[in-house]
């Protein structure tokens, strides 16, 4: 056994024990450790086949901000799980059932090897030789040349979305000074200063 199959396997195992403890943690701060562990294992098995640029982006993306995110989040707020607990049993049937089907669709597929990875006869893209064009290099050319317009209207979507989201939270406070950029520019000296004549040996 080679040494990359060696790491495969380590990885695999410990991928695989730490999302089984992220289910079956009953502190849901270990249960977001052990996801950022997953995040890790599975950037370590890309790192294997070759896609870096997977790998980097599960880890600064996933593990650099949403896994610590949601630690941040389970930290601060005061949540009662046991309470959220209490009625997990009303709704197991409906969970088992939908288990049940998923792993149904899952057998049928790999029993009956419906989807084969065979290469198109005449690609209109070829995947370029990796030893020539790294594959962080190939995508940056396949995203901002030919699908440079649908990143563009990604990017608007995200805006406009963020901008909803300010625009929706933000509650105006009565009774709070607030800037008033209209007023600030039309002021004058005459206005803005105020000359007082203060005799001497008194105060303001």
């Amino acid at each position: 056994m080679g040494l990359q199959a060696l790491f495969f396997y380590l990885f695999s195992a410990i991928a695989i024990a730490s999302a089984f403890m992220v289910i079956s943690a009953r502190n849901p701060v270990h249960s977001v450790l052990f996801l950022i562990l997953t995040f890790f294992n599975a950037a370590g098995l890309f790192l294997l086949t070759g896609a870096e640029f997977l790998a980097l982006i599960l880890v600064v993306v996933y593990v650099g901000a949403v896994a610590v995110l949601f630690l941040f989040v389970v930290m601060m707020l005061d949540i009662d799980f046991t309470e959220l607990r209490s009625g997990v049993m009303e709704y197991a049937p409906v969970g088992a059932l939908i288990g049940f089907i998923l792993a149904a669709e899952l057998v049928l597929v790999l029993a009956g090897n419906a989807f084969t990875v065979e290469p198109a006869a005449d690609p209109t893209q070829p995947i370029p030789d990796l030893n020539e064009v790294p594959n962080i290099q190939a995508l940056g050319d396949i995203l901002y040349t030919d699908y440079v317009h649908f990143f563009q209207a990604a990017g608007l979507i995200l805006l406009v979305a963020m901008i909803g989201a300010i625009v929706l939270t933000l509650r105006h406070k009565e009774n709070v000074k607030r800037q008033d950029i209209n007023a600030q520019v039309a002021r004058t000296p005459e206005t803005a200063i105020e000359v007082v004549d203060v005799k001497p040996g008194q105060g303001i």
